[in-house]
């Protein structure tokens, strides 16, 4: 992995934060991130799309290939792939070692995963000014342990990390894993914000009712965050990074 200074992906021009994002931040004394997209890029060197395929054989390995779709069978998203299963038979020990060899692959993906630039000053600079911080995902939350362990911000997080169970119908835009970190820091709703890169961040945020700052580093995931609702969009991290530093500096 590399280091802070790194920059590993293509971010907008550095332009001043607005006064929208000054105000979202103003108050944020809990902080809920996504992972895959605000912290890092999970599978940057470890196909999705792959893994996607490797869920489909294995499926068809065990004679039940039937259980998906011609569409499914051909999904991008492994996420997709394990979500069809538990449709159609939720709670069975077929999703349950379904959801692990997911896991397995996430944790294989570990060691090549991309940060997301800015994302780790950010999360320290956030740590330092006292705020306390949560991951709250739809990825395995031992993949997110794995990750911040080895970028050296475990400490930021701990034990602060909520993610993909065998209860698969608590997935977001389910609140469910919002709510848990909410309670678990003892966060009133008006002093938390979550950071996530996909309407159902959004729409998780609103039913736990805590604000929403979206990450969108490209056109199209911008688009999809205003058409689902999102009042304030960042195309960089580092719009969020000058605004703590400018409260570091008064």
């Amino acid at each position: 992995m590399t280091p802070d200074t790194t920059q590993t992906d293509p971010v907008a021009a550095q332009t001043p934060p607005t006064e929208e994002l000054r105000a979202l931040i103003a108050g944020a004394r809990h902080v809920l991130f996504d992972f895959d997209g605000p912290i890092c890029r999970l599978f940057a060197g470890y196909s999705a799309a792959g893994v996607a395929r490797q869920l489909v054989q294995w499926l068809a390995r065990q004679g039940l290939l039937r259980l998906l779709t011609e569409e499914e069978t051909g999904q991008p998203d492994p996420q997709a792939v394990l979500l069809a299963v538990h449709q159609r038979h939720q709670g069975s020990d077929l999703v349950a070692e379904l959801e692990e060899l997911l896991t397995q692959q996430e944790l294989r993906a570990v060691p090549s995963a991309r940060p997301t630039a800015y994302a780790d000053p950010l999360i320290r600079t956030w740590t330092a000014l006292g705020a306390r911080l949560a991951v709250t995902t739809n990825n395995s939350a031992r993949t997110v342990a794995e990750y911040l362990a080895g970028r050296g911000l475990a400490d930021c997080f701990t034990p602060h990390l909520y993610g993909r169970t065998r209860e698969l119908h608590q997935q977001k835009p389910d609140p469910y894993h919002l709510n848990r970190a909410l309670q678990a820091m003892g966060a009133a709703t008006d002093t938390a914000l979550m950071i996530g890169d996909t309407p159902s961040d959004l729409r998780a945020a609103e039913q736990a009712g805590v604000r929403f700052l979206g990450y969108a580093n490209n056109d199209r995931k911008e688009k999809l965050l205003r058409d689902a609702g999102a009042e304030v969009t960042v195309r960089s991290l580092d719009a969020v990074l000058q605004v703590l530093r400018e409260q570091i500096s008064r």
